[in-house]
């Protein structure tokens, strides 16, 4: 599961930009989120697309701060477990979803922390799984066919042998 960080910040300075990128997901959804209600649950006399500006002017910076916590928090964890485990991989960013969901949640008492504390780790370990898959799923696109190999110039079907040159299908070694 040992997977290397392509086209990211080295791990001090990918704190900032995870939480700044946390905080501009939160920011843009919840503008869009908070200015369709605004709009929807303006009163009749009012001007709608004025309370929806307003609606989402009030709310959204909230929403991305928190975003930028969470953010924040989980990258700081991800890094300290790659530098104490010495690699990066997907034990890492479960473990640093799990204490993520645990800390942010702490102030609401033990319980209500270890419960967010297995949903954060549950939501992580499926979010690697799934990244797992379709790198699996990419890396088999990225073979090499027999055809790209200049085996066939007629495009019959072939088989590529590990120990060999590629040898053309006949019915007699179908059977």
């Amino acid at each position: 599961m040992d997977r290397p960080d392509h086209g990211r910040e080295p791990c001090p300075w990918r704190i900032g930009e995870d939480a700044g990128g946390a905080f501009a997901m939160g920011f843009v959804g919840s503008s869009m989120i908070n200015s369709f209600k605004g709009f929807r649950n303006a009163p009749k006399s009012a001007n709608r697309i004025a309370h929806a500006l307003r609606t989402a002017q009030r709310v959204a910076p909230v929403t991305g701060g928190s975003f930028a916590v969470w953010g924040a928090t989980f990258s700081t964890l991800e890094c300290t477990f790659s530098y104490l485990r010495g690699k990066s991989d997907s034990y890492n960013m479960i473990a640093a979803g799990t204490l993520t969901g645990g800390i942010l949640a702490l102030r609401s008492g033990i319980r209500s922390a270890a419960i967010s504390a297995v949903i954060g780790g549950s939501l992580m370990a499926v979010f690697e799984m799934i990244s797992v898959a379709l790198n699996r799923t990419t890396a088999d696109m990225t073979r090499p066919t027999a055809f790209e190999f200049g085996v066939s110039s007629n495009l019959s079907p072939t088989v590529l042998d590990p120990h060999g040159p590629p040898q053309e299908f006949s019915e007699d070694k179908l059977y």
